[in-house]
């Protein structure tokens, strides 16, 4: 399931939904770039912006959000 969008993962090293997330597209063949928001407060600044919240993980798949880790939501962004 390649994607040519851009993929961007918003997590921090802790939490676990956030390691399953990148796992799942690394299963995929999906490049992705990972951006921790722990440490990074630029980063934690644009989460908030695009997601409306600080919880993470925060995808942004071609611009489309997806918070949290749902497998559904992930394909059907990738395959848009």
């Amino acid at each position: 399931m390649p994607s040519p969008r851009s993929v961007k993962v918003y997590s921090t090293p802790t939490c676990p939904y956030c390691v399953k997330a990148k796992e799942f597209l690394r299963e995929n063949n999906v490049k992705y770039e990972d951006i921790n928001v722990a440490d990074n407060p630029a980063a934690a600044d644009e989460l908030v912006e695009k997601s409306g919240q600080m919880g993470v993980p925060v995808l942004d798949i071609g611009g489309q959000i997806i918070v949290g880790f749902d497998k559904a939501a992930i394909k059907k962004a990738l395959k848009t």
